[in-house]
């Protein structure tokens, strides 16, 4: 197992009567890269500011190394920060941006020079020494940037989304350019983002946050294909949603009643838990399926009794959506690669699925649904 680099225990940050981060629990493994990953004001940035030392924490213990370090000033901890701002000096050359660091804490000339060049080869900057930040595009100031806090040789890099201001061609290479980065050198990254695309292709693991919660943590695919929340799989990217109450649960099959029939499922949402453990009749929940996994059939299949209206196409270049309506108005997406078969507009349909292409969520709700346990939705 991979040496815990940072280590955050029971972590709370209240201003005032705003409870920012509600007790965090958190361990980030030596050389890996992690992704907070969330909307705005979730309590993302704030954790990257109390690792960084420019928040503190109201209550709970950060440790970078197996030290506490809520009493360090930023400069005393072993951690550097990008911003998504650049935080580059107008009148300083490139040379001197990025040697800054080295030339406070009085590093020989020598030796300044040698990691210089090193590390603008490294971002791909090299004969760029003489120039000022006015003269670079945004990428190659984002690149200056991260060379100036990786030449001071950090455990952890902090990334406050650093790529946010770059357009979308360059920051899908910046992405790219990152993640080559990061491997080559062995650094941990923690790194923060509202992307979800940029979170799942970067990352070894993704933390999502919702109002100061951790919601999950686990690798892109976990995420993906197993949220273990609502907001999770509705948050990271697209899926189709039903509520509804569990009928019956068989062999690991459960059948869900909605408003507009049944489905089913027997999927979980961990990859190691047996098939719907922890479920039982008559609790509502939410089944999530993504629209890859989604399937049209011109009669019911078994398990699934809900129809629906084919009502449009949208046309994305690889793929084409397919949108389709049910009785009660909902709409649900289906996705497949442009060029396949599929069925007109204005054609009736019944929605099915594997059932192991669905997860089964518990539904926060639930308390409020128990006295409904007993009635069966049409």
């Amino acid at each position: 197992m991979a040496n815990v680099i940072v280590d955050i225990k029971d972590v709370n940050k209240i201003y005032g009567t705003n409870h920012v981060v509600k007790d965090l629990n958190l361990q980030v493994e030596e050389g890996e890269f992690l992704t907070l990953l969330g909307s705005s004001g979730c309590g993302k940035t704030t954790t990257l500011r109390m690792i960084a030392g420019f928040e503190k924490p109201t209550t709970g213990s950060i440790q970078v190394e197996g030290e506490p370090i809520e009493d360090k000033e930023p400069f005393e901890r072993n951690v550097n920060t990008v911003f998504q701002s650049y935080a580059l000096f107008p009148h300083k050359t490139i040379y001197d941006n990025v040697a800054y660091g080295l030339k406070m804490k009085k590093v020989p000339k020598k030796e300044i020079k040698e990691r210089v060049t090193e590390m603008l080869e490294m971002v791909q900057l090299s004969g760029f020494e003489k120039r000022y930040p006015s003269q670079l595009s945004g990428g190659q100031k984002q690149r200056v940037a991260i060379a100036r806090a990786l030449i001071n040789r950090p455990k952890v890099l902090l990334l406050d989304e650093p790529l946010g201001a770059l357009d979308l061609k360059l920051r899908k290479q910046m992405q790219l350019e990152l993640k080559r980065l990061q491997k080559k050198l062995h650094i941990t990254f923690i790194y923060v983002t509202h992307d979800q695309e940029e979170a799942l292709t970067m990352s070894d693991r993704i933390a999502i946050m919702h109002d100061g919660v951790m919601d999950q943590i686990g690798s892109p695919t976990d995420i993906y294909e197993r949220p273990a929340t609502k907001f999770v799989a509705t948050f990271i990217g697209e899926t189709n949603v039903f509520d509804g109450t569990i009928k019956s649960i068989v062999n690991g099959k459960a059948v869900i009643g909605i408003e507009n029939g049944d489905v089913t499922t027997s999927g979980s949402a961990t990859e190691t838990e047996e098939k719907n453990t922890g479920f039982s009749v008559g609790e509502f929940v939410t089944v999530s399926v993504r629209p890859e996994k989604l399937h049209f059939s011109a009669e019911p299949v078994e398990g699934f009794s809900v129809p629906a209206l084919v009502k449009d196409y949208i046309y994305v270049g690889s793929v084409v959506k397919c949108l389709a309506v049910l009785p009660n108005g909902n709409e649900v997406k289906m996705e497949r690669l442009a060029g396949e078969e599929l069925p007109k507009s204005g054609d009736k349909v019944f929605i099915c699925w594997n059932p192991e292409d669905a997860v089964l969520i518990h539904s926060l709700d639930n308390s409020f649904y128990q006295s409904l346990e007993n009635i069966t939705l049409a």
